[in-house]
């Protein structure tokens, strides 16, 4: 049993590519070694993790001023 059945990963989310997208993202992975849906996936949260960071940087300047 997972210690934590939340972290088990069952979402799916649908993404469409052009070719040029594809062709970009499928190099990268391939020089990364990875799996297309690895690195869309950090990709996505790493975004995610910036927005929300970027969110937080506003919200304090705004205290501030």
């Amino acid at each position: 049993m997972y210690p934590d059945a939340k972290r088990i990963r069952k979402h799916k989310v649908m993404l469409r590519l052009d070719d040029y997208e594809h062709q970009l993202v499928s190099s990268i992975a391939n020089y990364q070694g990875e799996e297309i849906a690895v690195l869309v996936r950090q990709i996505v949260m790493r975004e995610a993790l910036a927005a929300i960071a970027a969110d937080d940087i506003d919200s304090v300047q705004r205290r501030s001023a």
